[in-house]
């Protein structure tokens, strides 16, 4: 006779989720900051020599981390439809590629 335990997905599944997020959100902030080149000097450039990049990337990093921390405590003892979440996920990676890429991020850009 065996004893087999079920692992609950929803630590995993929270993992996929966050990083999918996170990728969307810096397609969002690097779209927003070539969009508006005043907001991307005032409130992304934390460190001189990088540039806005170090608000960009800070700000993805602080966002990935709260969604992980939120979703892994709501979803830590559940069995969550991962097949979905993986598929969401891909869409916002996607998403967040698309948001990264030059010639998507410079239709956005203000005429010079």
């Amino acid at each position: 006779m065996t004893t087999e335990t079920l692992l609950k997905n929803g630590k995993a599944a929270a993992a996929l989720l966050a990083g999918g997020i996170g990728a969307a959100f810096m397609g969002f902030i690097t779209t927003l900051s070539i969009a508006l080149p005043d907001f991307s000097k005032a409130y992304l450039s934390w460190y001189n020599p990088a540039g806005p990049l170090s608000g960009k990337t800070t700000l993805t990093v602080i966002v990935w981390l709260i969604v992980w921390a939120v979703l892994g405590k709501q979803w830590q003892d559940k069995d969550v439809d991962f097949d979905k979440i993986a598929m969401i996920a891909i869409v916002l990676l996607l998403l967040g590629i698309l948001g990264t890429f030059p010639p998507f991020f410079d239709i956005f850009a203000p005429a010079a």
